[in-house]
């Protein structure tokens, strides 16, 4: 089994499940409301009788009533899709062993994928930073978690990030309706970020954004002489942090703000993940919010 999947972050997830909150398209006939109509599960309308239908689902009391035969309709349960994109720019090898942001990036999908595919639907993979550097089409089989964390294993952090238009071409290839965690640092121009996002939601999927951050970024408690190096970029600088503290944190907390705001207001759910916090408490959490908010 890979190193990704830990026992302790798949078991106090996986009790919570984790289900759908909106209509998806699904393959086959599972747990998720699907917005093709069949003759199981949960009514939703009435229809006027044609020939080829089958008799059983006509309505005889709407009949005795109206003298004319209609069919019931019901809403079938069906899989989901759960697409995920996970950000290998150069700014996610920021941090050291379990708070390096690639390396909780990476256990974060693997746990994701583990519990989609554990409930018998379906999990794709994406690794990007300024374009798609590795793609792995949905899969249901439970074989299909391992080739996912190989990939992940495999993802070297690269080049610059450019998530907004990477969204925007998703939400264009991917035209049935599913699930999609986006694992970031958001190192990006907030606005492309956030019109890819709205994107998604637009086309119909339900969108979570995981957001990784480290400790360093959010709290800065660095001291002392210290050179500052451009992850993504040529820049480096030397400088005394405690100078910079007080601006660092003002643009730091109102690019959060910033980010939270855009996010609710397109409907899509904003989730900090910061990486000196375990994964199997920090997802748990999760989770747990989305069985109080009738989501899963």
């Amino acid at each position: 089994m890979s190193q990704l999947l830990q026992p302790d972050i798949l078991a106090r997830a996986e009790s919570l499940g984790l289900a759908a909150r909106r209509v998806v398209e699904g393959m086959r006939v599972g747990d998720h409301k699907s917005p093709y109509r069949g003759f199981s599960v949960e009514f939703v309308q009435h229809r006027e009788y044609v020939p080829g239908d089958d008799p059983k689902h006509i309505d005889w009391k709407s009949y005795g009533r109206s003298d004319r035969y209609t069919i019931k309709q019901y809403e079938q349960e069906t899989n989901f899709a759960a697409h995920l994109l996970v950000d290998g720019s150069n700014s996610m090898r920021y941090g050291d062993g379990a708070t390096n942001k690639m390396a909780y990036a990476k256990l974060l999908a693997a746990s994701l994928a583990y519990i989609v595919i554990k409930q018998r639907d379906s999990a794709s993979l994406r690794i990007f930073d300024s374009a798609w550097r590795a793609e792995l089409p949905a899969g249901s089989q439970m074989s299909h978690v391992q080739t996912i964390c190989h990939k992940l294993e495999a993802a070297t952090p690269a080049d610059k990030t450019g998530t907004g238009a990477l969204l925007e071409q998703l939400a264009d290839r991917v035209s049935r309706r599913g699930l999609v965690f986006l694992i970031s640092d958001c190192f990006d121009d907030v606005g492309p970020l956030l019109k890819g996002l709205r994107h998604l939601r637009f086309r119909g999927h339900e969108v979570v954004l995981f957001h990784v951050v480290h400790p360093d970024e959010t709290d800065f408690p660095l001291d002392g002489s210290v050179r500052f190096v451009d992850l993504e970029g040529a820049d480096e600088f030397m400088t005394r942090p405690h100078l910079l503290r007080p601006s660092y944190l003002r643009a730091v907390n109102a690019f959060l703000a910033e980010l939270r705001r855009g996010c609710e207001a397109s409907g899509v759910d904003y989730v900090p993940m910061p990486t000196g916090r375990p994964l199997a408490a920090a997802l748990g959490e999760y989770f747990v919010r989305r069985l109080q908010q009738g989501k899963a």
